[in-house]
């Protein structure tokens, strides 16, 4: 779902930027005389660049995924988020976001194009005090325009490979919240160990969580691999198959082939995700791929929900509570399909 990002050409950036300066005015208060928040002047390295956050932020935007619903959860509500109508339900935002933002009587944040043509005028417009973007593709040129607006935090390394923890832990600090943040990693890992204790029909119960890229392919996602942590932390065991396989480069998965699908035999589940009935009917219509036990059993657990598919791709405080609940039954039925 990760896809490449391009910036604005040079003299389109030089425009934006004019056109910040230009409407933002002086306002006569040189910041000088404000007093820094607790803990700040705060220092943020990533690989792109160093964000110097001189004081607590209060307006923050959000780049790329997952940053929105921690800061949220640290009772900062951005004002401007990243759109993601791929996922998002009829209010057109992501659910979770619009359940906690709107249960605290908040308002929603804003919601601005990203991707590949990010709209960085809006973005001026938005006024920010930083900009989080620790899990997104941002490219450097993105990062340098953004850079000139507002602090910006990016990934530490590489493109969408920061992990779950890694990104709240860089917000936390970016906020001057890194206690609070420490506390969300906690509270995440405890939801995650109650929902094992509370299912321990999931015990000893291994599953792959594959995908495929068209016809004839196969991938697999490693332990490590967001979607596969959230499922492994309720309580259920990565096939030991899994391991075996090499990374494709930059993916935290492995493209094996569908010729290999003989490979998943010892799953006892499988977990995936289509983007709507006629892509899984397709998908499950490849001989090699019905014939992997746990599809042929229908132990498969699987949604064409793009908002529940979202959700299961993300680990951080919002995501989980949401998804948990409703992986339960689901997972239940497909272990069901699995003994039966």
């Amino acid at each position: 779902m990760h896809i490449a990002l391009r910036s604005l050409g040079a003299s389109v950036a030089a425009t934006v930027l004019a056109a910040a300066l230009t409407s933002c005015g002086d306002d006569g208060d040189s910041g000088e005389d404000a007093a820094s928040g607790e803990g700040f002047p705060v220092t943020v390295e990533s690989a792109l660049g160093t964000a110097e956050i001189p004081d607590t932020p209060e307006r923050v935007v959000t780049l790329g995924q997952g940053s929105a619903e921690t800061s949220i959860a640290l009772g900062n509500v951005p004002v401007g988020v990243e759109e993601y109508e791929w996922g998002s339900d009829e209010t057109g935002y992501l659910p979770w976001i619009h359940e906690a933002v709107t249960e605290e009587g908040e308002e929603l944040p804003e919601q601005f194009r990203g991707g590949e043509d990010i709209d960085f005028e809006a973005i001026i417009e938005l006024e920010p005090d930083v900009i989080l973007a620790p899990w997104s593709g941002i490219t450097q040129d993105d990062y340098d325009i953004l850079a000139d607006i507002a602090p910006t935090v990016a990934y530490p390394d590489l493109p969408w490979s920061t992990d779950w923890d890694q990104q709240i832990e860089l917000i936390g600090k970016a906020l001057g919240q890194p206690d609070e943040a420490t506390g969300l990693i906690e509270d995440i890992e405890n939801t995650l160990a109650e929902t094992a204790e509370e299912n321990p029909q999931f015990e000893d119960v291994t599953f792959s969580y594959i995908y495929t890229d068209g016809p004839g392919t196969l991938g697999v996602f490693l332990p490590d691999e967001q979607r596969v942590a959230m499922v492994r932390g309720m309580g259920l065991t990565v096939d030991p198959v899994v391991e075996e396989f090499p990374e494709t480069e930059g993916t935290d998965s492995a493209l094996i082939g569908l010729e290999n699908a003989d490979q998943l035999s010892d799953s006892d589940l499988v977990f995936t995700f289509y983007s709507n009935e006629e892509d899984r009917e397709e998908i499950q219509s490849q001989e090699l791929y019905s014939a992997i036990p746990a599809v042929e059993n229908d132990a498969v657990v699987a949604s064409e929900n793009n908002a529940f598919v979202t959700a299961t791709s993300l680990i951080n405080p919002l995501t989980v509570p949401w998804v948990t609940e409703r992986y339960v039954p689901m997972i239940d039925e497909a272990l069901e399909n699995a003994e039966g």
